[in-house]
C-alpha cells in the first residue's frame, strides 16, 4: 500500500535562466511543502532525464543539487510514460519497505534552454536509427501517420481532432500557472499551420519549460489520504516500423492489468488525467482505455462528457496541450493535478467528485503506457 502525500507544480513556459536541475528543485520543494516534510525525511529519488541535461546520471545529480542524501536512487527513462512509471516504481519501493518517502520528479528547461534544431534533434532519436531517422521524421510525423491510419479506420475528422485541442484550452484558461491563455476555437485549429497532416499546429502540444514533482510515501499524511489503488504497465514496440496493428496498442493491455490490480473498472472512474501530446494521441487513448467507443471520443467531448462539470472531467488543468509539455514534467503535471482535485483544493478549477481518478501515460509513438488508479480514501 502507499500514498501519495504531496506535489508540487511550477508554472509551464519559459523560466529564464532557470537550468533543469532549478526547474526540478523548485518542484521538489513545492511537493515536499505540500505533503509537510522535510528534505531529511526523503530516503529514495526517482529522477527523470532531461533532454537538455542529458547527464548519465542525473538521479544522484539531483540529489547533491537539492541537499538529499538518499538510500535509494534511481533514473527512468520511458518517454511520456516516465512519471507514471517512476510514480508505479515508488509504490512498488514503499510497499516492499525499501524506502518510507520517495521523491519522485523530473523537469526541464526544454523551451529556453535548447534550440530549436537541437530540440528537434534529440526527438528524433526514437526512430529507428536504419529504417527511420535516415528518412528524417519529426515526433510529429509519426504521430500524423497514425493519425491519417486511425481517421481512415475510424471515419474520424480533422474538425474532430480540434474538438480535443479546444477542450484542453478552455481548461487551461482557469489555471494560473498554463503556458496558454487565450481561448481557440475548432475553426482557429482547423486554420493554424500545417505540421504533419493531418496535425496542424493546434494539434501539437508546446515546448515548454518547467518541473513537476510527487513523494509516494509508506503511510498517509493528513486529513485527506490518497492511495495507489493499483497500476500496470505494457511495452508493445518501440519503432513505428515495428507497432501493432491499432487495435492491439499497449494502453488497451496496461488498462486491463491495472483494473485486475485495483479491483476497479472503467465506471468506477470519477476523474481521468491522460496523456495528450497531441490531439489523436488522446482521441485514441480515451478510447483504448474504454472511456469512449472505437470514433467516438469526439462526439463525447462536443457533448461535454469530459467538462470540468461532465461526467468524467478530463485534464482540468490544461494538459499538454495547453498547460505545456517540459518533458518528463509534462505528463507529471497531470498528477499534480489530479491529486489537487482528490484532496479538494482546485479552486474553480474543482470537480464534484474525484474519489476514483485513472491516470494513463504514453511514450514514444503509443509505444510504452502505464495506467494507474487513485482513490480518495478519507
Amino acid at each position: 500500500m502507499s500514498y501519495i502525500t504531496g506535489t508540487g507544480l511550477t508554472p509551464y513556459g519559459k523560466h529564464e535562466g532557470r537550468s533543469s536541475l532549478d526547474l526540478m528543485s523548485m518542484a521538489a520543494q513545492l511537493a515536499l511543502d505540500d505533503a509537510g516534510l522535510r528534505r531529511a525525511d526523503i530516503d529514495g529519488i526517482l529522477c527523470g532525464y532531461s533532454t537538455v541535461s542529458p547527464h548519465i546520471m542525473l538521479a544522484t545529480v539531483f540529489a547533491e543539487h537539492f541537499g538529499i542524501k538518499p538510500s535509494y536512487a534511481h533514473a527512468v527513462q520511458v518517454g511520456g510514460a516516465t512519471g507514471l512509471a517512476m510514480t508505479m516504481l515508488a509504490h512498488h519501493l514503499v510497499e516492499a519497505g525499501v524506502a518510507r518517502h520517495v521523491l519522485v520528479v523530473g523537469g526541464e528547461n526544454r523551451l529556453t534552454g535548447q534550440s530549436r534544431d537541437a530540440s528537434i534533434q534529440a526527438l528524433a532519436q526514437v526512430g529507428h536509427p536504419d529504417y527511420e531517422v535516415p528518412l528524417g521524421p519529426t515526433i510529429p510525423a509519426y504521430y500524423g501517420l497514425v493519425a491519417s491510419r486511425y481517421m481512415h479506420d475510424y471515419g474520424v475528422t480533422q474538425q474532430d481532432l480540434a474538438e480535443f485541442a479546444v477542450l484542453m484550452r478552455t481548461h487551461a484558461l482557469s489555471h494560473p500557472g498554463a503556458q496558454f491563455h487565450e481561448p481557440i476555437s475548432v475553426a482557429d485549429v482547423m486554420a493554424s499551420k500545417p505540421v504533419a497532416l493531418p496535425l496542424k499546429l493546434l494539434d501539437c502540444c508546446p515546448v515548454s519549460d518547467g518541473g513537476a514533482a510527487c513523494i509516494v510515501s509508506r503511510e498517509p499524511i493528513g486529513d485527506t489520504q490518497v492511495k495507489v489503488r493499483g497500476c500496470a504497465q505494457a511495452h508493445t514496440h518501440q519503432h513505428i516500423t515495428a507497432a501493432p496493428a491499432l487495435s492491439e496498442l499497449g494502453a488497451e493491455i496496461a488498462i486491463a492489468k491495472a483494473r485486475e490490480a485495483s479491483g476497479l473498472s472503467i465506471s468506477d472512474v470519477r476523474y481521468a488525467a491522460v496523456y495528450d501530446s497531441f490531439t489523436i494521441t488522446l482521441a485514441m487513448l480515451l478510447e483504448d482505455l474504454g472511456l469512449a467507443g472505437r470514433g467516438e471520443a469526439a462526439a463525447q467531448v462536443r457533448a461535454g462528457y469530459f467538462n470540468r462539470d461532465g461526467a468524467v472531467p478530463l485534464n482540468t488543468h490544461g494538459g499538454l496541450l495547453s498547460y505545456g509539455h517540459c518533458g518528463v514534467g509534462g505528463a507529471m503535471a497531470h498528477l499534480a493535478e489530479a491529486h489537487l482535485q482528490m484532496t479538494g483544493r482546485a479552486g474553480a478549477r474543482q470537480v464534484r467528485d474525484a474519489t476514483i481518478t485513472l491516470l494513463h501515460g504514453d511514450g514514444g509513438v503509443l509505444s510504452s503506457h502505464v495506467s494507474m488508479f487513485l482513490e480518495r480514501v478519507r
